[in-house]
């Protein structure tokens, strides 16, 4: 790793500690500015631009042209963490984040095309007040993964399609965590003063499949599965206090496996005449294989299970997940597309100060102005509602409110 990652590809376990994801757990669902407008209901199966490849590889025997789409998101979150006993607030957690995606689709002949797509499934950022009593759980945190995803798609059948790509997903992480109340045991500490600093970057390496049933020309259903994603981490754990490694501001080499889930969905779309068409999407997140985040190093003390050092250990309590969606599309002229959607994001996980997940809902509109027969856009703008809820970490009680709003423009090219 570059000398300029100078404290540890292990941020990425810390990242995962503390993310405030607008999906369930720490999924990014932002793909599209077109699937946005409708909650991203039947994003397996409809394919009306070229980002249908974030969801359905096999949905690219649909283009008969060339087709490029790029957009980007706006992700405006508020969320607010109430310590209960010490009656102190962190407003507004979650800051701002921006989601680029970009896609082509290359048809071969009649029955085989290519894809590419550049996007992230995973990923957002969390910023507490250095001065937050639980600065040791809390603190700042940037995670950012982007997946490099080629597949290629074969149309069985006039009916039948199926599809198959690879994914390279680029992570980038960094940490910082504070004494917090962990400052009285240390003479002239601050609560502010920074206790672990953790940066750093790594690949992992995945796999997806997609099927795409065509009943006719107005009725279709996509099915698609992303397997998990293990990245594996190599870097170096520093720790200014001293407590984990023996000597304050010592940097020690470290070791960590992240578990990227897998994910399923099944859409379906139907055109029920020349202006309406609705859709719909169940997708599943397999949360339940993200059981804890171990880091490890000879350098670091002992766990307490009698295994090698450990940098850092914290237990997760996560379930496997469901998303629903619907949604409509109306064809206001050839000029004209407007869609609106609803979504319910199931909790994915037991809520903790890293992490305050809960159920969320989502209420979403979006319009397509088709410029001429190559040359489209689209927006899409979503509000989102996370029920509030109290929880217990450390012996204190939060209590977390707040939701987002989510804004995304698009540009698609066919040629």
């Amino acid at each position: 790793m570059s000398k300029r990652f100078h404290v540890t590809a292990l941020a990425v376990a810390a990242a995962l500690t503390s993310l405030q994801a607008q999906s369930a757990g720490f999924q990014v669902a932002e793909h599209s500015a077109s699937g946005l407008g409708r909650a991203f209901a039947g994003e397996a199966a409809i394919a009306d631009n070229a980002a249908v490849l974030a969801r359905n590889p096999a949905a690219s025997t649909m283009f008969k042209q060339r087709a490029l789409s790029g957009g980007l998101s706006i992700v405006d979150p508020a969320i607010d963490v109430d310590s209960v006993n010490r009656d102190q607030k962190a407003n507004d957690i979650a800051p701002p984040g921006f989601v680029p995606a970009g896609y082509y689709i290359q048809p071969i002949n009649d029955k085989l095309a290519f894809g590419l797509a550049l996007f992230s499934n995973y990923g957002v950022t969390t910023d507490y007040d250095p001065s937050f009593h639980a600065g040791s759980s809390a603190g700042e945190t940037s995670l950012i993964t982007v997946n490099f995803n080629p597949s290629i798609a074969y149309r069985v059948n006039k009916q039948l399609s199926l599809g198959a790509g690879v994914s390279a997903i680029y992570g980038s992480a960094e940490l910082n965590r504070f004494l917090g109340d962990l400052a009285v045991f240390i003479p002239g500490a601050d609560p502010s003063d920074k206790s672990v600093n953790m940066e750093g970057d790594t690949w992992g390496f995945g796999w997806n499949v997609g099927a795409l049933f065509e009943l006719n020309d107005n009725n279709r259903f996509g099915l698609s599965y992303r397997s998990q994603t293990d990245m594996d981490f190599e870097g170096d754990f520093t720790d200014y206090t001293g407590r984990i490694t023996g000597s304050p501001n010592n940097t020690v080499p470290g070791d960590l496996t992240v578990v990227l889930p897998a994910i399923a969905e099944f859409s379906g779309f139907h055109q029920l005449n020349n202006q309406w068409a609705v859709h719909y999407s169940v997708q599943w997140t397999q949360y339940s294989k993200f059981e804890e985040l171990r880091a490890t190093g000879d350098q670091c003390v002992p766990g307490y299970d009698g295994s090698a050092g450990l940098c850092l250990l914290k237990d997760e309590k996560y379930d496997d997940t469901f998303r629903y969606a619907i949604g409509t599309t109306y064809n206001i002229n050839t000029e004209w597309t407007v869609r609106g959607g609803y979504a319910f994001d199931e909790q994915a996980g037991k809520p903790t100060l890293s992490i305050p997940d809960t159920d969320r809902n989502w209420f979403t509109a979006g319009a397509t102005y088709n410029y001429n027969a190559n040359l489209s856009f689209d927006a899409g703008i979503a509000y989102l509602i996370a029920d509030e809820l109290t929880f217990t970490e450390d012996g204190d009680t939060f209590e977390s409110s707040g939701g987002a709003i989510i804004a995304s423009g698009q540009v698609n090219y066919s040629f």
